[in-house]
Formats: structure tokens, C-alpha cells, sequence
């Protein structure tokens, strides 16, 4: 067994323990906000609503911080996270949704936006586009550094494999200074961007009526775990069929 592979099992096991957890939770906060938007009064019970949004963002915010434990642990695996879906995979942009996806889920879901709710979020939108770009074009750097010719010279001696995603996926079997420096750069990228996820939905509520509020974050649960659904469904019809022809 290549060193470290019983960690990395444990490391795996752990996270997706975590997020089928997690994934629970959110189909009960999902519900909550549902009913909320039907039963609460506007006016009297904002506090209430601020309340459950409040919630709602530690919810989130507890994924990323577990996620970030797991990325100390083992960045590549969250470059290719086997606990997702083909589906759920198809979607990532530096291992989870791209921020921007915030403000379509917006449009699609709130039709009351005031001319100057629609001004700012156009201005945060810009601002958004620019760091998603940032980091995207940092993560080709990352990308490049690993096809440079030390490091592939030291993966051939080694029998190291280096695959290339979305992200990236290095199967590691030994440790040297340029891994470590590859390790740092990944996990940097990744801390990165889920900050701009978790500041664009905390700015974009900040910017919205609690109401509002309620209306996205029912929309981003509703597209998430939609995804993770039809992910599973789909995989059980590949397993299903892949019985079916004896393979």
C-alpha cells in the first residue's frame, strides 16, 4: 500500500461522513425557509426572518470551514471529490460553484428588485467577474508550475501520477520541496475562492430585503440539492445498467 493511502481513505470517509450530514441539515433548512416565505409577516417578524438567514449563512459557513480542514489535509482530493457526483463535479469551479452563480439565482428568483437593489448588485456582479477571473488564471499558473520540467522529471522518478481537471489531481507517493510548494499554492487558491463564495451570498444578502433574502438562499438550497439528486439518480442507473450487461 503506497504511503499515506489509509490516510487518505480515512480523510475521504470523514469529509463525505460530514456532508451527508451536512446535506440532511440543508433539506430541513431548505423546508424552514420554504414555510417561512409563506407564514411570516413582513413587518412584525423581520427579526425572525434575520434570524434564520443569520442561520442559514452559519450552515454554509460550517461547510467551508470543514471543507478547509480537509483541503489542509489532502488539496488534491478536493480538486477531484470523490463524495460528489459526475453531475454535482460538472458544475465545480475551483472545488465548489462559481460565485457569480449567485446573481443568476437572484434574477430567477426575486421579480421585486428595486433600481437601486439592481444597481448595486450589477456593480457587485462586475466586481466578482474580476476576482473569478483572478483566480482562475492563478490556478493556471498552478496548473503550468506542475507541467514544468523539474517537477514532471521528479513525478517520473518517483512514480508519481499527475492528471489535469477542472482543478487538479496529483496521486502522491513521496514528499519533496516542490510538492509542498504545489500542496500551499492549491490549498491557497482554493481558500480564496470559497472566501469570494461566502463574501458575494453575505454581500448579495446585504443588498436584498429580508424577504429577498429568504427567496435566494430557497433558491440555492433548491439547485443544490436538485444536483445532488439527479447525480445520484444517474449514477444508480449507470450502476443498474452496468449490472444489466454483465460488466
Amino acid at each position: 500500500m503506497p504511503a499515506g493511502s489509509y490516510r487518505s481513505s480515512y480523510d475521504d470517509n470523514s469529509f463525505e461522513l460530514f456532508l451527508e450530514g451536512w446535506l440532511i441539515r440543508q433539506d430541513q433548512i431548505l423546508d424552514e425557509l420554504i414555510v417561512a416565505q409563506d407564514t411570516f409577516d413582513v413587518e412584525s417578524q423581520e427579526g425572525i426572518m434575520r434570524d434564520l438567514i443569520t442561520r442559514v449563512l452559519a450552515h454554509y459557513q460550517e461547510y467551508y470551514e470543514e471543507k478547509s480542514r480537509m483541503s489542509h489535509r489532502n488539496v488534491f482530493r478536493v480538486f477531484s471529490p470523490t463524495w460528489f457526483t459526475p453531475l454535482e463535479r460538472s458544475f465545480l469551479w475551483i472545488t465548489g460553484f462559481k460565485p457569480g452563480l449567485a446573481f443568476t439565482l437572484v434574477t430567477d428568483s426575486i421579480s421585486d428588485l428595486s433600481g437601486n437593489q439592481v444597481h448595486k448588485l450589477n456593480r457587485l456582479r462586475h466586481e466578482t467577474k474580476v476576482q473569478e477571473r483572478s483566480l482562475t488564471e492563478e490556478l493556471a499558473k498552478i496548473q503550468e508550475s506542475v507541467a514544468a520540467p523539474p517537477l514532471v522529471e521528479r513525478a517520473r522518478r518517483v512514480g508519481m501520477q499527475l492528471l489535469y481537471t477542472d482543478g487538479i489531481t496529483v496521486e502522491i507517493t513521496d514528499e519533496d520541496e516542490n510538492i509542498d510548494t504545489l500542496k500551499s499554492a492549491m490549498e491557497n487558491v482554493v481558500m480564496a475562492a470559497d472566501r469570494l463564495r461566502t463574501r458575494t451570498a453575505e454581500r448579495v444578502v446585504g443588498v436584498l430585503s429580508p424577504l429577498q433574502s429568504l427567496r435566494f438562499l430557497t433558491a440555492a438550497a433548491q439547485l443544490q440539492l436538485r444536483l445532488r439528486m439527479m447525480g445520484m439518480q444517474r449514477e444508480a442507473e449507470r450502476q443498474q445498467n452496468e449490472a444489466s450487461n454483465g460488466w
